[in-house]
């Protein structure tokens, strides 16, 4: 099995980096990370990173700075960018493996964790489009990975605690304070739950700390230099602290938010959680009965703190994004794949060597009670699949009149015929469950990189207006933006856009007799045009990619954005807008 899972492992992770320039660039979070870079580029200077020729210290620098070294090596562009991703999710899977292997004593867990990380579908999907957070995921999985290190291998204490803190300095230089911060409560917890919080002196702390400073202060150094405090403490006081005690850009979310957010975030080994903390439970009171704790369960009691200190941590702040606790995923994968290779492996060599040798006794005692478990879970496995396949074909199959992605009636059928597969072998083939249900998960990933993203482009307005931009404006023309959230624009014309939310303040630029070139929604455009006061003329239009469900459900067609210019002529097809005397 172990080398059927090592190929599913390399068809897991070959499609990270296909086709990576094949799309344009996602709107919600990819320009910055793809635009500042160019910028620092293009002036040289890697202390101010800038979005749009403005200054942008929202989040620390070194996301612009890896890509912006690559961009040095292989030139600039979206798929270098996109690069830069996949490397930090490889150190994650990578993480995992780690993880397991020194955290397990099963021979498959480490290789299911890998697995569990790379067949991921929203892990895959943030791999290919939001590098800040899964570079933090990577950074923080790091900090993990040396500790559990630390704890494994006791000789090599120091060597590993120093790689730990030179994490955490990478961490705070990728997004601030918290990759120290949710750490240190992990390992007080974790010290405290063993009532060895005496070895808090066996931490290296005031070395940790010089470390880590010496990783992530210079660029605030830099900073204060320049600018004194100013976006030091606009960064940790407003974007850290300020979002913790205040909602910013979000409606209120419930203590509760984060449960879905676990289960979506790690899957398919989320779904183990439940039987992981009935194992841990269980081997917990038997230890403390006979005196049994291994290494291996001080190291499954970290993995859970690790995931349980941090939703608790985000569960309190009052600014609430599901990307916030993406760092365990890490640990969900090395408890899901220790819980289930202690299931896979219970009859095996090795197991029973284990068991001779006294290390993991109850391992077989409970494989009962465990392999009853584990169908369980396969089966529910198995329904969210043929749920999730019975609600793509019913609800998109059915849109494809209105909305036209190749590959929804490839992903829908895998995921129907996979889960009915994994319920069929759930009750006597359980390895075989587990190999169809990772088998599905690959699948579906490979149909999103190589049909269904590509395909989504005709809803990604940006490359075609800016194509029809450079082809009429001229450099001293005003390129505007009112009410859309379209930062890409910014790298593919590689010049400033003005934004602007105000309709009064619009409305000001298009009278300004300038020659303007705006961007907005259609619907927007119809409200405005009479009150511009100049003739405008719409030159482009395209669907956008703001698909909601109950927007497919009613088989509305997506929403249109315009081009609009004061600078009217002969446009086939298309009429001048009335405007004031």
């Amino acid at each position: 099995m172990r080398r059927l899972l090592t190929v599913l492992l390399v068809l897991a992770v070959v499609p990270y980096f296909a086709g990576l320039g094949g799309a344009s660039i996602w709107d919600a979070n990819e320009a910055y990370y793809v635009e500042t870079p160019r910028e620092m580029l293009e002036s040289g200077d890697y202390i101010n990173p800038s979005f749009n020729y403005e200054p942008r210290f929202n989040k620390p620098v070194l996301s612009y700075w890896m890509v912006a070294g690559l961009y040095q090596v292989f030139g600039v562009s979206v798929g270098v960018q996109r690069l830069a991703i996949a490397a930090a999710a490889m150190v994650t899977i990578g993480g995992g493996f780690v993880i397991a292997r020194a955290a397990s004593p099963y021979a498959l867990a480490p290789l299911l964790a890998a697995l569990g990380l790379a067949a991921g579908p929203r892990f895959f999907m943030f791999s290919r489009r939001i590098l800040v957070d899964v570079a933090m995921t990577a950074m923080m999985t790091l900090t993990l990975v040396f500790f559990v290190l630390a704890e494994r291998y006791p000789a090599r204490r120091r060597l590993f605690l120093t790689l730990m803190y030179a994490a955490v300095g990478l961490g705070v230089l990728t997004k601030g304070p918290v990759a120290a911060i949710i750490p240190m409560l992990v390992f007080a917890a974790y010290l405290a739950a063993h009532r060895e919080l005496r070895r808090v002196r066996e931490m290296m702390i005031p070395a940790g700390v010089l470390i880590a400073l010496a990783v992530a202060a210079p660029w605030y150094v830099a900073l204060y230099l320049q600018h004194g405090w100013t976006y030091i403490t606009e960064f940790f006081v407003g974007e850290n602290l300020g979002r913790y005690t205040a909602t910013v850009g979000v409606q209120t979310r419930g203590p509760l938010f984060y449960l879905p957010v676990v289960l979506s975030d790690a899957l398919p080994w989320s779904l183990f959680l439940p039987a992981v903390v009935v194992a841990w439970v269980h081997d917990r009171r038997r230890g403390a009965r006979d005196g049994s704790f291994t290494v291996h369960d001080r190291l499954r009691t970290l993995l859970l703190l690790w995931v349980v200190v941090t939703v608790l941590f985000f569960s309190l702040s009052q600014t609430k994004q599901d990307l916030y606790i993406f760092p365990i995923v890490v640990a969900v994968a090395a408890l899901g794949a220790d819980w289930l290779a202690r299931v896979l492996d219970a009859g095996s060599p090795a197991a029973m060597a284990l068991r001779r040798a006294s290390v993991s006794e109850r391992a077989g005692r409970d494989v009962p009670h465990q392999g009853r478990w584990l169908t369980l879970m396969l089966l529910v496995l198995a329904a969210a699949l043929v749920a999730a396949g019975a609600f793509v074909l019913y609800v998109f199959g059915a849109a494809q009149t209105v909305y036209r992605v190749d590959g929804v009636w490839l992903s829908g059928a895998l995921a129907l015929a996979g889960g009915l597969a994994v319920a069929g072998l759930a009750w006597r083939a359980r390895r075989a469950a587990v190999i169809a249900a990772l088998a599905v998960f690959i699948a579906f990933n490979w149909v999103l990189a190589l049909r269904a993203l590509p395909s989504f482009e005709q809803y990604k307005p940006v490359v075609p207006l800016s194509r029809v931009i450079q082809r009429e404006a001229t450099r001293d023309d005003v390129i505007a933006h009112f009410d859309v959230a379209l930062p890409s624009m910014v790298f593919y014309l590689q010049r400033h856009i003005d934004i602007w939310i105000d309709p009064d303040t619009f409305v000001q630029q298009m009278r300004s007799g300038k020659t303007v070139y705006a961007v907005l929604p259609a619907h927007r455009y119809e409200e405005l045009k009479t009150q511009f006061g100049v003739p405008t003329c719409v030159i482009a239009r395209h669907a956008t990619s703001d698909i909601r469900l109950r927007s497919i459900l009613e088989m509305q067609p997506p929403p249109e954005v315009l081009l609009v210019t004061t600078r009217c002529g002969p446009v086939p097809g298309e009429r001048p807008a009335p405007g004031l005397p």
